[in-house]
């Protein structure tokens, strides 16, 4: 019988007993050696390779069509490279795009990537591009994997020129932040290249392959910490000169000139940030030297992260406007209208304007005299009015022109339009952060009417979800664009936190950023009121903090969730 093991559950590796994270640091170490190879123009290859290298194990004969465990489509195949492939496909269970590597279950490296696949999937940070599955089944292992069709490889990005100062120092920031964390983890990449960086369209970097790349092509290191971090600084180097800081060419970028060896960005392009040059050379192999020869060099990506973090902050540059166009007259402004142009030229002559004479006939003197009787007659008039208007008040007397109430006076007030039940046309469950799956089957109890059904989340081992993500939800379907003016949500099980995020596009964001939060509270009946009535078709009611459950963990639970207006 073939073993079926999930990349959440099953992380024990049969082939051994040294510790998971202890395996997935010998089979996915160093890849220094490995740092300049070519990689594919696939944005969600797992680092492609040429396509003319030559495999010395042969892979699985796989076609388009072909489904893994009765659920994952094969629809095109990225990278064919020593004995494994690399796929777009397609889980039918959940319609959506995922990315599927396939190998011989009798592959040298097979137990190595399913223990490296399972090391991570345990992660679960969301700066990393997430394993979703590892599976042994029929004679093949196979790793399954996000795939983000919205986001853009770093070669692509570099391909356009070098990154201005606020977007390197993202990049360097936001990569050695999330690699420290996975080496607390025990977890190393060690093919940190920039076919391995991807920016979403929210401007934030997500890392693949931590530990699966590596263990695909068997690439090893004594010292993971050091090639990551060195990695990192030469993704740096790239995103600020666009040269690669080696001597060969790679991933599209020139290499450095040969016999010259590794010179500072700042003195490769001119107005290159010194500061990021300098975090550059120290990240770099650089036999202890620096660019200013007194920072001692970061040999971990923790190291790395707190240089960054030291540096003063760089803002993002001035949005450009563009002035608008001077004001030009037109002919009929210029009291030129319907007059020839001057001789000679195309262009219309400029007449000035003459105003006209006053009126200085007896017949224009007798109007004046006129008109000014008239106003003296319509001031005094009005005056003679508001006087006997204020008298008739200071009297007592009713004013019958009155429409206006007044409460002090007794007077009912107007009428507040009153609050209508907004019908609520579908729900999800929202997990993009984990699993992207939270007991979708359970959903509709959310909004039956019915105080004893209820949908729950999956069971944590802490309050604020084992520090795995920052939460899990339910997005509510109102059908169309309407105004919301509170939703109120009763909760069983205990106090649980929780904000309302809403959303006017047309499908329903892939990240919760995508979302505008407008309110939050906390307990077991919250009414969740933005500071004034929103426009929303999608609402995202986001757990923020779980109470206890019976089962010993902490668990959510929703048993109604009613709109208004």
């Amino acid at each position: 019988m073939a073993e079926r093991s999930t990349a959440a559950v099953d992380v024990a590796d049969n082939s051994g007993d040294k510790p998971l994270a202890a395996k997935a640091d010998e089979a996915t170490s160093d890849g220094t050696a490995e740092a300049q190879d070519s990689t594919g123009t696939s944005p969600q290859d797992a680092e492609s390779e040429p396509s003319g290298s030559e495999s010395t194990v042969p892979t699985p004969d796989l076609h388009s069509g072909h489904k893994l465990a009765g659920r994952y489509r094969l629809e095109e195949c990225v990278t064919r490279l020593d004995g494994f492939s690399s796929w777009r496909a397609v889980d039918e269970k959940l319609r959506r795009a995922v990315g599927v590597h396939l190998l011989p279950a009798d592959h040298p490296r097979a137990r190595s990537v399913l223990a490296a696949a399972r090391s991570s999937a345990l992660l679960g940070d969301p700066r990393f591009v997430q394993v979703l599955d590892a599976v042994e089944e029929n004679d093949l292992v196979y790793v399954v994997h996000e795939w983000l069709p919205d986001a853009t490889e770093l070669t692509a990005l570099l391909g356009a020129g070098p990154m201005d100062a606020h977007d390197a120092y993202q990049l360097v920031s936001q990569l050695s932040q999330a690699m420290a964390a996975a080496h607390r983890e025990g977890l190393a990449h060690l093919r940190l290249t920039p076919g391995a960086v991807l920016r979403s369209s929210s401007g934030q970097y997500r890392i693949r392959g931590l530990a699966v790349n590596a263990a695909l092509r068997g690439i090893t290191s004594d010292g993971p910490q050091r090639a990551d971090t060195e990695a990192i600084g030469a993704l740096l180097y790239a995103a600020l000169t666009r040269r690669w800081p080696y001597e060969s060419d790679a991933y599209g970028l020139t290499g450095l000139p040969k016999g010259v060896g590794l010179i500072a960005p700042d003195q490769v392009r001119a107005g290159v940030h010194r500061g990021l040059s300098e975090i550059a050379m120290r990240a770099l192999a650089n036999d202890g030297a620096t660019a200013s020869r007194q920072e001692q060099p970061c040999t971990t990506p923790d190291e790395l992260a707190k240089a960054v973090a030291a540096m003063p902050r760089i803002r993002p540059p001035e949005p450009t406007f563009t002035a608008p166009p001077e004001y030009q007259r037109t002919t009929y402004q210029q009291g030129t209208y319907g007059r020839p142009a001057g001789p000679g030229t195309g262009a219309p002559q400029t007449v000035p304007v003459v105003p006209p004479a006053p009126l200085q006939s007896r017949t224009g003197k007798a109007l004046k005299w006129a008109v000014s009787a008239l106003l003296i007659a319509a001031l005094g008039l009005g005056s003679w009015q508001l006087a006997e208007t204020l008298l008739d008040r200071d009297k007592g007397s009713d004013d019958p022109g009155t429409t206006q109430t007044n409460p002090e006076n007794g007077d009912e007030p107007k009428p507040v339009a009153e609050s209508k039940p907004v019908p609520i046309m579908g729900a999800r469950d929202y997990d993009p952060l984990g699993d992207q799956s939270e007991k979708p089957k359970d959903i509709g109890h959310v909004y039956d009417g019915d105080a004893t059904s209820y949908w729950n989340t999956d069971g944590y081992f802490t309050a604020d979800f084992g520090k795995l993500k920052d939460g899990v939800g339910v997005v509510l379907d109102l059908g169309k664009v309407q105004q919301v003016g509170t939703v109120d949500v009763t909760f069983l099980g205990g106090t649980t936190s929780v904000e309302l995020r809403t959303a006017t596009s047309a499908e329903v964001p892939g990240l919760p950023t995508g979302f505008t939060k407008v309110a939050q509270g906390s307990g077991t009946k919250v009414a969740l009121k933005p500071g004034e009535p929103v426009q929303a078709r999608y609402l995202l009611v986001w757990l923020t903090n779980l109470p206890p459950s019976d089962s010993g963990n902490f668990r959510g639970k929703i048993s109604d969730i009613k709109v208004t207006s």
